[in-house]
């Protein structure tokens, strides 16, 4: 009977501890626009503010981060170690494929376009008007400037 009642609770300790990791992995991540957490972006994204919503895009894993990008921002020829998924939320991004800025080159994705850019794929942007672009992927991610090791 004394170990039937141990076995018992002992069940019963070992489930709420799964309840409570399952709990504490489906907890939702939730982000307001007043809770986004904007800074400085450096490197090449140096003039652009960066908010990571989820994630760290330098390791293994999902990542999700928002990029604000000021009116007539640019980005030079660049690729990247991932797929990028990019959902332009605000304003205009202006892309382009190849090794060189080239205008003429250049779609226009205005806000509530999306764009899958396959991994190593030479491209380059720029913003028209402020811009808001949300970027997900599985990193590690890399930003790595076409002609540069």
């Amino acid at each position: 009977m004394v170990k039937a009642i141990l076995s018992v609770l002992s069940l019963a300790v070992s489930i709420s501890a799964s309840q409570l990791v399952a709990s504490a992995e489906s907890s939702p991540t939730i982000v307001t626009p007043a809770t986004v957490a904007w800074t400085a972006g450096t490197g090449p994204f140096t003039g652009v503010r960066v908010a990571v919503l989820e994630g760290d895009p330098a390791k293994a894993g999902p990542y999700t981060v928002r990029l604000r990008i000021p009116d007539g921002g640019k980005f030079a020829p660049h690729s990247h170690a991932d797929i990028e998924h990019v959902t332009v939320l605000s304003g205009t991004l202006l892309v382009g494929l190849g090794d060189k800025m080239d205008p003429s080159k250049m779609k226009a994705l205005e806000a509530g376009s999306y764009v899958v850019i396959p991994s190593r794929l030479h491209h380059f942007a720029m913003a028209k008007g402020d811009t808001i672009l949300q970027i997900h992927g599985i990193g590690p991610s890399s930003f790595d400037m076409v002609g540069q090791p």
